[in-house]
C-alpha cells in the first residue's frame, strides 16, 4: 500500500522537479542540485546532511535523499529552503537565477506546475485511449436505487428511479456523483418514485455531510450481482464461497440486490452467520464469520449491462485533458465552499494514510495511473496556491516585479520564504499529526 504511494510520488516529485530543472537549463542558469527526496532533515538544510545515492555530472549533483518527502532543485541564486539572502550577498553572476529576466524566472518557476499538468493530462488521456470509458447506462438501473442514511435524509427513497440531474436527463449513473453537483448551489435531483416525479435537492453542507459518514456514494444501484473474487484468508474464502456463487439469504434476510447484502452483513458485524447460496443451479448451506466492519472479503460482479466509451488517439485528447482539468475545477470548488464555511477544512483534507489507502495493498495497474493522474493535478494546484515557499508564492512576488518594474527585497524574500515554510509545517503536521489523531479518537 505505502510503495504504491511511494512510486507514484516519487514519479511526480521527479518530473516537477524536472520542470523547473530543464526551464532553468534552458536559460543557462546553474543548478547546484537536482534531488529526489531531501538530503537533510526538512526544512532544516544543514541538519542531517546525508544522501542515499549521489553523482556529480557537470555543475549539477543528483541524488536521490534519506528523507522521503518530496525534493527539491538548488537553483543557483534563489532563495528558497537551501539558500537564504546572506548566502547571496554578493553580485549575482551571469548564470545566477537572480540575475535573469523576470520573464524567465517566471517561467522557471511554473516549469513543475506546467510538468505536473502535462504529466496528468498524458495518463488520462493514455488511460481513455487504453481502457476507455465504462460506465453504467442511467436507462439500466432499471431497479432503482438505495440510499444510505445520509441518502434518506435528504429525501431519497429505496427503489426511487433517478431520472433528472438540476432538471436535465443524463445517460451516465455516475453523474449522480458528479462534483458539479455535490460542490453545486442550489442543485438538485429528479426521481421517478411510483409514477410520480420528485424533487430532491442537495443539502449546501453536503460534502462535509458526505465527509462525516465517510461516505463517497449516499445513492447506489440496486443490482442483482454474482461472487466475482474471493480474498484468499478472508472469512469468505475459509466459509467456501467460490467464484459465481449467487447470495440467496443471509441469515433470515433475502438477498437479491447487492446493497441489501452490505445490510444485512453490517447487522450481523462481528458474529458468525448462515449464508444460503445458489452455485450451479443448486443450494449450498455456508456458515461465515462475519468480520467487525460488516464484511466477508469478496469482491461482487454486477449483473447490470455497464457499456464502454472507446475512443480513438486523437480523440483521447481531448477527453483526458477534461478529465485532468476537471480535477482541478473539482479542488477549486471544494477550497470555494470551505472559504464561504459552507465545508470544513479537517473534514476535507486527507493525508498520506487516505492516499495509501486509495492506492490499496496489490498492483492495480489502472488504480494506480488513475490515483497518480490525479495527484498530478492535485499537486500542480496545490504549488500554484499564493504562499511563499510555495511555487505560487514566488510567481505572485514575480508578477509584482513585472507589474511594479522592481523586485522585493532579499531580505524581504528570505523572510517571507520564512513565513511561508512555516505555514507549510502547520498544514504538514495537521495532515500527518493532529487531523488523524482527530479522526481516530472523535471531535
Amino acid at each position: 500500500m505505502a510503495g504504491n504511494l511511494l512510486l507514484g510520488l516519487s514519479l511526480l516529485v521527479g518530473l516537477h522537479e524536472f520542470g523547473h530543472f530543464a526551464a532553468a537549463k534552458y536559460f543557462k542558469i546553474r543548478v547546484d542540485k537536482f534531488y529526489i527526496f531531501f538530503d537533510f532533515l526538512f526544512p532544516l538544510p544543514g541538519v542531517m546532511n546525508f544522501a542515499l545515492f549521489k553523482k556529480k555530472i557537470g555543475e549539477t549533483e543528483y541524488g536521490l535523499g534519506w528523507f522521503p518527502l518530496g525534493g527539491y532543485v538548488a537553483i543557483h541564486g534563489m532563495i528558497d529552503e537551501t539558500q537564504d539572502a546572506e548566502s547571496l550577498a554578493a553580485e549575482p553572476a551571469p548564470d545566477e537565477f537572480r540575475s535573469k529576466p523576470a520573464w524567465q524566472r517566471l517561467i522557471v518557476m511554473l516549469g513543475g506546475i506546467i510538468m505536473n499538468v502535462l504529466t496528468g493530462i498524458v495518463i488520462f488521456t493514455l488511460l481513455t485511449f487504453s481502457y476507455g470509458q465504462s460506465y453504467l447506462p442511467a436507462s439500466e438501473v432499471r431497479y432503482g436505487i438505495v440510499p444510505s442514511e445520509l441518502g434518506q435524509e435528504m429525501g431519497f427513497r429505496e427503489g426511487d428511479k433517478i431520472v433528472k440531474i438540476n432538471g436535465r436527463p443524463f445517460d451516465d449513473f455516475s453523474d449522480v456523483y458528479s462534483p458539479d453537483v455535490i460542490l453545486g448551489s442550489s442543485a438538485y435531483y429528479t426521481v421517478d418514485r411510483a409514477g410520480q416525479l420528485v424533487d430532491v435537492p442537495v443539502p449546501i453542507d453536503f460534502m462535509d455531510r458526505l465527509a462525516d459518514e465517510g461516505e463517497q456514494r449516499f445513492v447506489q444501484p440496486l443490482d442483482p450481482f454474482v461472487v466475482d473474487q474471493v480474498v484468499p484468508g478472508s472469512p469468505a474464502a475459509k466459509a467456501g464461497l467460490l467464484p459465481q456463487d449467487r447470495i440467496l439469504t443471509v441469515g433470515s434476510a433475502s438477498i437479491r440486490f447487492f446493497p441489501e447484502l452490505q445490510k444485512a452483513l453490517k447487522d450481523q458485524a462481528g458474529k458468525p452467520v448462515a449464508v444460503r447460496v445458489e452455485r450451479a443451479g443448486q443450494p449450498v448451506a455456508l456458515n461465515v464469520n462475519v468480520d467487525d466492519d460488516g464484511k466477508i472479503g469478496f469482491l461482487p460482479k454486477s449483473l447490470l449491462k455497464f457499456e464502454t466509451r472507446d475512443y480513438g488517439l486523437l480523440e483521447a485528447i481531448p477527453v483526458g485533458t477534461k478529465q485532468a482539468f476537471g480535477v482541478v475545477t473539482t479542488q477549486m470548488k471544494a477550497f470555494g465552499k470551505i472559504f464561504r464555511g459552507e465545508a470544513s477544512f479537517r473534514k476535507s483534507v486527507g493525508g498520506p494514510i487516505e492516499i495509501a489507502q486509495q492506492y490499496g495493498g496489490t498492483w492495480d495497474w489502472l488504480r494506480f495511473w488513475t490515483l497518480t493522474g490525479l495527484l498530478s493535478m492535485v499537486l500542480a494546484f496545490m504549488n500554484l496556491l499564493p504562499i511563499p515557499a510555495l511555487d505560487g508564492g514566488h510567481v505572485v512576488f514575480l508578477l509584482y516585479e513585472m507589474v511594479a518594474g522592481r523586485k522585493p527585497s532579499d531580505a524581504f524574500m528570505e523572510n517571507a520564504q520564512k513565513v511561508g515554510m512555516m505555514i507549510i509545517l502547520g498544514l504538514m503536521a495537521f495532515t500527518l499529526i493532529i487531523n488523524p489523531l482527530i479522526k481516530a479518537f472523535g471531535d
